[in-house]
């Protein structure tokens, strides 16, 4: 097998993953609801189960993940960037060991604990505790893809008149785009999976659905709000997988 063979066979593997991944959500999703929508319905489980309540508990669930990753994507990056300049490097363990910290404690530990000590509850209640929690990958890929970055580059591009903020703007970031996207993958999500606990903190989402579908032992509610989550999940995934893929560096794909 040619060099040229064995690089293109993981990227005919990662477009075949891209074109099926989709198709696996929409069926099983709509399996699901298909399924939820034509049983036998009580009236307690008609009040989750219908298209209004559906799409309010989705979109609420999205918006949180949505705000979790855009307050982690101004937090993360420019502090990683800034923890890779020379004169802040002895400060880099701190702030890695505060976010691995966040990483390691069970999630529904640092939402309870937001609680008790905020008192606040709603979506801020669920987004900040959260976006602690999903801090690390983004910070750390974005330190790692900048360390990353061979000197000489970076020499070259001071050599011919390039101030830092240039090099940075125009060599640096963009050679680390690819780490720091993998990193916003993984966070988005984290973020969307933990999401599920809003509901504990009054945030909504479709944690709503489940814990209902617990308590009241209705298997339909249960079944089809764990299927949305999973179901947005994936999809999340795939969007990442596609920004990864085609919005990277064009040299770098």
């Amino acid at each position: 097998m040619t060099a040229a063979t064995s690089t293109a066979s993981p990227q005919r593997v990662e477009r075949l993953r891209l074109l099926v991944q989709p198709l696996v959500v929409v069926a099983l999703v709509g399996g699901v609801l298909l399924w939820a929508f034509t049983s036998d319905l009580d009236s307690i489980e008609r009040q989750s189960i219908n298209a209004s309540a559906l799409a309010s508990a989705t979109w609420d669930h999205l918006v949180i993940s949505l705000v979790v990753t855009g307050l982690v994507l101004v937090v993360a990056v420019p502090l990683g960037i800034v923890l890779t300049r020379r004169w802040a490097r002895r400060a880099a363990p701190l702030f890695l060991g505060i976010a691995t910290i966040g990483q390691a404690s069970p999630a529904i530990g640092i939402l309870v604990l937001f609680f008790l000590v905020s008192g606040t509850e709603g979506l801020w209640a669920a987004v900040l505790p959260i976006a602690f929690y999903t801090l690390l990958p983004v910070l750390r890929n974005t330190m790692v893809g900048l360390q990353g970055v061979d000197p000489a580059l970076v020499d070259a591009g001071r050599g011919i008149g390039m101030s830092a903020g240039t090099v940075l703007r125009r060599i640096e970031l963009p050679l680390a785009v690819p780490l720091i996207l993998a990193g916003l993958r993984t966070a988005l999500v984290h973020a969307v999976g933990v999401a599920t606990l809003a509901v504990f903190v009054n945030g909504g989402g479709l944690g709503l659905l489940i814990d209902t579908g617990y308590k009241l032992a209705r298997v339909p509610v249960l079944v089809t709000g764990a299927v949305l989550a999973v179901g947005l999940a994936l999809l999340v995934d795939w969007l990442g997988a596609v920004v990864e893929t085609y919005l990277g560096p064009k040299g770098l794909r």
